[in-house]
């Protein structure tokens, strides 16, 4: 038996480092390795069992060619020739008829490798395709970080181990950032107190020392309120604020005055003595770790609501303190050139941008060219794109040619008119950043790509022979692009040990010293006042108003990620699409525990099995997970209920920002 490194490739901030067992060529186990500085050799219950996702009976294994209506999932096997002939034809055709900008990829994080996850962004440039605007997770936390940290290097998830409070605020630690649990834990035996601040009691709530329940996307009123009462209180670090940030005395006058706890209380829900206690909690510790997850960024109001959080350390001083400062994505991937696989040079500067938030509209109005086609991988937007039946519309235009490379029968992929299959992470090699942490890792191919599956890269090579694309790039291997890649860490400000990089080990790239007072921004300090922004002062304004009773958020479900791991039968047997609702609103609309329930807005409706728990308010109704159609009780799943609406800045998804009605 041999045991190799490798690296857990889905969406997802921990990207941990693995052992892979194989024995006579075949995967037998897949362990957590304690080499590796952020995940320490634990897995969440997903990757525990990752041979059970590749060796799926489900996998795809031959092209496909559809042979039947559009969504029916009907199909006939061809051959690779076959299916890459069709698609050129297929293309040449619609660029002749309509123009390149006429064909559509579309594609997100189904992997994180740098090689896998941008290997056809060349191709398409080349083609003249239409750009795809790839905001659909958290854009808006981002571009919240920016206008106040510029590109200043955020700390690392470790740093919170020496922070005496701990705030989750908005993510759901023990479903979408598991291994960060050390860091929380590691400081709690050091007397660190933890609060959790999310829209309903999650798992993490429950094992946080205190939780404050926020109404949906009022976040940004909860932080004016908690620094009304910093600044009333004198918690205010003003030596640090004097010497680092921008725009505190303006906030102050002119922003925080009308935010005391009782109109604080007023918009978020939070009671003005739970307010009190927080944001002295937060003014009087000695160094507060702020852990920003994104559920807070995807409403309307999401990068300004992003925008007012991270003004919070700089406040109270936390940046210049052992274990202080706001964590919202690290910068792992400033350390390699990606314009190496992406060739950014070949993108014409006036191509069509489509945001991937609004695919279902892209697909039905009428544009100029029309998209004609779409080439989806690494990616299910017939699930988890906004809108789905807007999306489903789409999809089931005859006159639309969709491909879809893809590891199985996907919602997505029974529209298409060619499916291709996708290898799994342990059948390519790639090299892996994360934006949970600053580990950086080499993953090789362990095993032989079961049937006819081609990675991302290999597929793109096809259609560059298929469509007379003669450029050298398209004649390297992976292999060639990850040594390019691994070559291009000389960038990073320390030196990395690419040689233990080379070699497979995971490597955490090395911090500069004092790097948390080094300001990345114009003024070189901290921006609360930034004249770059609009409006220039952070302010609060309200998420959706929609015409629904009840505001409606779909968590995570720790089982799956995103659609990823539906294939799994052991994961997916049990309390699927289930609606949580307070005991008082079920009572109110004459609803009983376990019953079937269709819950329904302008954009369309779904059906839930009822679950009565006060983790919600009244309100608020709360689902989990993200399922493929075939596992929802009726015939559509969460996002029939979300819209194309985007967020105030960064083009993101409103995923969150949600009103519904429920009946029997």
């Amino acid at each position: 038996m041999k045991i190799y490194k490798s690296v857990c490739p889905y969406d997802c901030p921990d990207a941990c480092g693995l052992l892979i067992y194989v024995k006579n060529g075949r995967v037998v186990k897949v362990a957590g390795d304690p080499a590796h500085s952020f995940t320490r050799g634990t897995l969440c219950p997903k990757m525990a069992h990752y041979e059970r996702t590749v060796y799926s009976e489900r996998r795809l294994l031959t092209p496909l060619c559809r042979c039947g209506p559009k969504g029916n999932g009907q199909f006939r096997p061809i051959t690779w020739e076959e299916a890459l002939a069709k698609i050129a034809a297929a293309w040449q055709g619609i660029i002749e008829k309509y123009g390149a900008e006429a064909i559509l990829p579309y594609s997100y994080a189904g992997t994180m490798g740098i090689v896998q996850h941008d290997a056809l962004h060349g191709l398409f440039y080349l083609l003249g395709a239409s750009r795809l605007d790839r905001t659909i997770c958290a854009p808006a936390k981002g571009h919240g970080w920016r206008a106040v940290m510029g590109n200043t290097l955020p700390p690392t998830p470790q740093e919170a181990q020496d922070s005496d409070l701990i705030i989750l605020w908005s993510i759901n630690m023990l479903a979408t950032n598991f291994h960060f649990r050390h860091d929380v834990m590691a400081a709690r035996k050091r007397g660190a107190a933890v609060w959790c601040i999310d829209t309903y009691e999650t798992k993490t709530a429950r094992d946080a020392d205190r939780f404050v329940r926020v109404r949906p996307g009022t976040d940004g009123a909860l932080v004016l309120g908690m620094l009304h009462i910093i600044g009333r209180d004198g918690l205010a670090d003003d030596a640090f604020i004097s010497q680092y940030v921008l725009g505190w005395e303006e906030l102050k006058e002119t922003i925080l005055p009308k935010y005391t706890p009782a109109y604080t209380a007023a918009i978020t829900g939070v009671p003005p003595d739970l307010l009190e206690e927080l944001a002295h909690a937060y003014g009087a510790a000695r160094a507060p770790f702020i852990r920003l997850g994104s559920g807070q960024s995807r409403y309307i109001n999401g990068a300004m609501t992003s925008r007012l959080i991270t003004c919070l350390p700089a406040i109270v001083g936390a940046w210049a303190k052992k274990g202080g400062g706001l964590l919202a994505s690290t910068a792992g991937s400033k350390a390699f050139d990606k314009g190496i696989i992406s060739r950014d040079e070949w993108l014409r500067p006036d191509c069509r941008l489509i945001n991937m938030c609004q695919i279902g509209n892209a697909l039905l109005e009428e544009r100029h060219p029309p998209v004609q086609s779409l080439f989806v991988y690494s990616s299910n937007p017939a699930c988890t794109a906004p809108d789905q039946n807007q999306v489903l519309r789409g999809l089931a235009r005859e006159d639309l040619f969709t491909v879809v490379h893809e590891r199985f029968m996907t919602d997505t992929a029974r529209y298409a008119d060619i499916v291709l299959p996708a290898t799994t992470s342990l059948e390519h090699s790639d090299i892996y950043y994360s934006y949970g942490h600053y580990t950086i890792q080499r993953g090789e191919a362990v095993i032989a790509p079961l049937g006819e599956c081609r990675s991302n890269w290999q597929v793109a090579q096809g259609l560059a022979r298929a469509l007379h694309f003669s450029q050298d790039f398209f004649g390297q291997s992976e292999d060639d692009l990850i040594a390019r890649l691994i070559s291009t860490t000389e960038q990073w400000e320390l030196p990395v040990d690419r040689v233990r990089l080379a070699a497979g080990e995971p490597v955490e790239l090395p911090l500069p010293e004092a790097y948390k007072l080094r300001y990345q921004t114009r003024s070189g300090k901290i921006e609360i006042l930034n004249t770059g922004e609009i409006p220039a002062l952070p302010v609060y304004f309200p998420p959706h108003a929609g015409k629904g009773m009840y505001r409606f958020v779909n968590g995570a479900d720790p089982r799956i990620l995103d659609s990823s791991f539906n294939e799994r039968s052991e994961l997916t047997r049990s309390h699927i699409m289930v609606l949580f609702m307070h005991p008082e609103d079920a009572g109110r609309e004459h609803l009983r525990e376990g019953q079937r329930v269709t819950v329904e807005n302008e954009w369309g409706k779904a059906e839930f099995t009822l679950h009565l728990t006060e983790c919600t308010a009244p309100g608020q109704v709360v689902s989990e997970g993200v399922w493929w159609i075939e596992h929802a009780p009726g015939d559509r799943s969460v996002n029939a209920l979300t819209s194309q609406r985007l967020t105030d800045q960064g083009g993101g998804s409103t995923f969150y920002d949600v009103q519904v009605n429920i009946r029997s």
